[in-house]
């Protein structure tokens, strides 16, 4: 199934919406909560997963909505499909600030893999589904599970991310090594794994955790420079209720302040 042809428009510079402007009986599916605003003769309905599923049966949707629980997202997705005569927009706006980054599946090789809580909207008929690591052990250790959301079809999509954004093209064989909230996307051809930090003094008192990401190419790949885990953080130690304390992100010693202090 051909994803529909959308056009857009990006607003605002550290706290962006995008405007989706859709022709008669196009659609654009999207995350609950995401909407902004939207003109009249756009209507919603509330459907099990992607809405790609549904020639299989109840059974397929079933299916297709039980993968979105396993990243931890709704079973249910949101379409907003033109029913008027002319064409009319809708907007969804970025939960925090950062940039929405849009991305044509059909120049990206059909599939980008992300972290399962980046994306925001797409044209009806890309696929939103899960993408499993080939290393158990990235979902221990890798900080953000080695469970991901992938976008497989020939739409356009879009994703947001915290703070600057930075894509880099890797060559085949080139390493890049990052903090493993700090990945935002990869197109398919990226080996993924988690790689242990090293010396164990590194490790306790670096501030960094235990684990971080290789990314091997060919492929590229999109990092973001606040992930949403690290400014939460950071609100959370400055709160007054905490006392101001100063928790390593990353670290074993906020884990341990945190039994220390009786939190857990």
């Amino acid at each position: 199934m051909n994803a529909h042809e959308i056009d857009y428009q990006l607003y605002g510079d550290d706290m962006q919406f995008v405007e989706i402007e859709l022709d008669p009986q196009e659609s654009v599916i999207a995350e609950a909560g995401g909407m902004m605003m939207m003109e009249d003769g756009i209507e919603m309905e509330t459907i099990f997963g992607d809405g790609t599923d549904s020639g299989k049966g109840f059974f397929g949707k079933l299916v297709g909505a039980g993968k979105r629980l396993l990243t931890g997202e709704s079973l249910f997705m949101t379409v907003f499909t033109n029913n008027g005569s002319g064409k009319r927009r809708v907007s969804f706006a970025a939960p925090y600030p950062g940039k929405i980054i849009p991305m044509d599946l059909s120049e990206l090789g059909g599939k980008v893999i992300c972290q399962k809580d980046s994306f925001l909207c797409a044209a009806k008929g890309v696929s939103v589904g899960i993408d499993f690591q080939r290393k158990l052990g990235t979902g221990f250790f890798g900080g953000e599970g080695f469970i991901m959301q992938k976008l497989e079809g020939d739409g356009l999509a879009f994703l947001h991310a915290g703070g600057t954004i930075y894509k880099r093209e890797l060559q085949p064989g080139e390493k890049l090594r990052i903090d493993t909230g700090c990945l935002v996307a990869m197109t398919k051809e990226v080996n993924y794994d988690i790689e242990y930090v090293g010396k164990i003094k590194t490790a306790f008192f670096g501030g960094e955790g235990l684990f971080f990401a290789t990314l091997t190419g060919p492929g590229t790949v999109w990092v973001q420079s606040l992930p949403f885990s690290r400014l939460a953080d950071r609100i959370i130690a400055a709160a007054p209720s905490t006392g101001n304390r100063s928790v390593g992100e990353g670290s074993i010693l906020g884990t341990i302040g945190d039994f220390l202090n009786g939190d857990d």
